[in-house]
């Protein structure tokens, strides 16, 4: 049975990008634009459903009768540190968007990587009134995302939609176990996780490829 809450961007120029993110011979530079590139065109599809209202615009010829988004305000939430490279794509689409910033890292000391532990979290004040778009390259165990959902949630946010490149069966599963109603977008299900609970296919550490740490 499909699952509604799930898009998967098949879009030609997506699926394109990402197989050249999965490539281990591309370098940093390359890694941070296909990421942005990728974001910016899912962002395209994550804000489909955004309502327009009919305005009438004075052009140099006429009057025209023209759609405009309607009341509905954004903000993006970046899962620190690797969500950080998909915000200057979803800002290049929606400029006017409000970011707020969550960090986590899974385990005590890296031990326990089914454990999220939450060291930063700064969110738009009028969080309660956005819709909201939480971004991670990656969606392994979902531990890191469902922390962040929970966090949003707690501040007040109603509408809230989960962003990645690539996720795994795990994750989208974590998800919708603890919050049925949010939507997921993502460039690529792959197989699932190894025993290091890294996703496989995937592309490797997402946050180290992205910053060239590693």
């Amino acid at each position: 049975m499909a699952n509604e809450k799930l898009h998967i961007c098949d879009h030609p120029l997506v699926q394109h990008k990402v197989s050249l993110l999965r490539d281990k011979n591309t370098g940093a530079k390359e890694f941070r634009e296909l990421v942005s590139e990728i974001s910016m065109l899912m962002c395209y599809e994550a804000t489909r459903d955004l309502p327009l209202k009919k305005v009438q615009i004075q052009t140099p010829i006429a009057i025209a009768e023209s759609n405009v988004i309607s009341g509905r305000k954004l903000a993006f939430v970046p899962i620190l540190r690797a969500g950080l490279g998909m915000t200057e794509g979803v800002m290049a689409l929606v400029p006017a968007a409000k970011i707020g910033h969550i960090g986590i890292f899974r385990g005590k000391g890296g031990s326990d990587k089914t454990v999220a532990n939450e060291y930063y979290c700064k969110l738009p004040f009028d969080i309660n009134e956005r819709d909201v778009i939480v971004t991670d390259i990656m969606l392994a165990t979902g531990t890191s995302a469902v922390h962040a959902i929970r966090k949003i949630k707690e501040a007040g946010a109603h509408s809230i939609k989960f962003m990645c490149i690539i996720a795994a069966p795990e994750g989208i599963a974590a998800i919708h176990k603890e919050f049925p109603d949010v939507e997921i977008y993502c460039g690529a299900l792959d197989d699932g996780l190894n025993e290091d609970l890294y996703i496989t296919p995937g592309v490797g550490d997402a946050g180290d490829r992205l910053f060239g740490t590693k």
